[in-house]
């Protein structure tokens, strides 16, 4: 992993960079992955697969262009990795072929679940330089400002509003209530998940924001902002996911923030740690009526489950998953909505199963277990490392990204589902990124003196 996120060649601190090749074809996935799902729900419905077409040609453009380069050559080890993984995802699925489990088209589908967005995010981190990471993390920044009146509009009008409704449905049927009329919002996509899982992306940037050094008056308003549209984006979300991940990211970043300071600046985060608790407390007064609808949200959904059997699912799988799973699996990429959508015209649900891990067993069988193996050590390499560069840089800010990163690396239904796949490719490459930055400049008062 250190391999990709090793420093390349120092440049001019007077030369300001300008977006890369590379970068461009970031902000391109990122754009299209956000706002595709509104596409398809207020322009056109058929626009889904060529929206989805085009953001894949884009990250095989920037895993090309990484190569061509030579990026990828400049870190071997992880290159080569990802390469022996690549073979032993393509023999394997050679293998469910040849005993039936699968069939070509399927096999195709599970490749790009399995390794597309990972190769883009390894690219990505290769190749990007520093105005590119900026730009990324400012996006993310600006897209929540967008978002959050998209979804107070969302959350006030009735589910049946055309805000709320999709393209091609004349009722409320499909659209999430979080308690009876009072809408789970959706933003920009077309599912809740899709909200939920955008919320935890951003999470990190928002805090990394308010803890980032600021030259100028105009970047605390700037930070400031973007966190009121967070904090407003989770209180009127009406989704338990949006609201836990929001709120454990919240109460990290205060420890984090207090934790990794400088002993000199302790005082001064003490005092953003109160106004950043003032704030929360002064919202939670204006959005008290979509408090109580989470609220209502909460208590009706324990009495239909045991929240830690819930809890116990997603991070483990369904207990069924034991029971079925055999050693060759199911087919890479079989439980996909896409695969499910080729199969049977729907994509309304997956096949094989709704957690992610439980999906990756089912497909892989032996080479899931393997996976799943993967995605911890991957999990402990990052935490440890992103450790060690909060106290070495005196910022909360790694450790987030990568809390959020574990987090979507065993959770989110990446290997199922278009739009958690996507972002799980943004946000793995924000945790690789900073590694080749850690001293990145949000709010630069000057050319940024960092290596690319």
């Amino acid at each position: 992993m250190s391999a990709v996120l090793s420093s390349a060649q120092p440049r001019a601190a007077s030369r300001p960079q300008a977006l890369s090749r590379a970068g461009q074809l970031f902000l391109a996935v990122f754009i299209i992955v956000v706002y595709e799902g509104a596409v398809r729900k207020w322009v056109s419905s058929a626009a889904s697969l060529p929206l989805v077409g085009l953001r894949d040609l884009c990250a095989a453009a920037l895993i090309l262009y990484a190569w061509k380069r030579g990026y990828l050559r400049q870190h071997m080890k992880i290159t080569a990795a990802m390469f022996a993984w690549s073979l032993l995802v393509f023999g394997w699925g050679l293998l469910q072929l040849a005993g039936g489990e699968s069939s070509p088209i399927i096999f195709i589908i599970g490749l790009r679940f399995w390794l597309l967005y990972t190769w883009f995010a390894i690219a990505a981190a290769a190749s990007m330089n520093e105005a590119d990471y900026r730009a990324a993390l400012l996006t993310a920044a600006w897209m929540m400002i967008l978002m959050a009146p998209l979804a107070v509009l969302q959350h006030y009008s009735p589910p049946g509003a055309r805000i709320n409704a999709q393209l091609d449905s004349d009722d409320e049927e499909g659209i999430f209530v979080a308690v009876v009329g009072v809408v789970r919002t959706t933003g920009t996509f077309s599912f809740t998940s899709g909200y939920a899982t955008f919320m935890a992306l951003v999470a990190p940037v928002v805090f990394g924001l308010l803890s980032a050094r600021k030259p100028r008056t105009r970047h605390y308003l700037f930070a400031t902002v973007v966190f009121i549209a967070f904090l407003t984006g989770a209180l009127v979300s009406g989704s338990r996911t949006a609201v836990i991940s929001s709120g454990t990211m919240f109460m990290a970043y205060l420890l984090g923030r207090l934790l990794f300071s400088r002993m000199q600046q302790k005082p001064a985060a003490a005092v953003g740690v109160i106004m950043a608790l003032l704030l929360v407390g002064i919202f939670a007064i204006f959005f008290r009526d979509a408090i109580d609808v989470t609220q209502t949200r909460f208590e009706q959904a324990s009495e239909a489950e045991d929240f830690w059997s819930r809890v116990q699912i997603i991070l483990v799988g369904e207990p069924h998953v034991f029971d079925t799973v055999n050693w060759l699996g199911g087919g890479v990429g079989f439980g996909s909505n896409l695969a499910n959508f080729v199969r049977t015209g729907s994509s309304g649900y997956f096949a094989l199963a709704e957690s992610e891990g439980g999906r990756i067993l089912l497909e892989g069988g032996l080479l899931g277990f393997f996976y799943v193996g993967l995605k911890l050590i991957v999990i402990a390499i990052g935490l440890f490392k992103s450790f060690r560069l909060s106290m070495k840089t005196h910022s909360p800010f790694p450790v987030l990204v990568w809390l959020i990163a574990a987090l979507a690396i065993m959770t989110w239904p990446s290997s199922g589902q278009l739009t958690a796949h996507g972002l799980l490719g943004i946000i793995f490459a924000f945790a690789l990124l900073l590694f080749r930055f850690p001293r990145l400049e949000l709010f630069p008062g000057r050319a940024s003196k960092s290596k690319t």
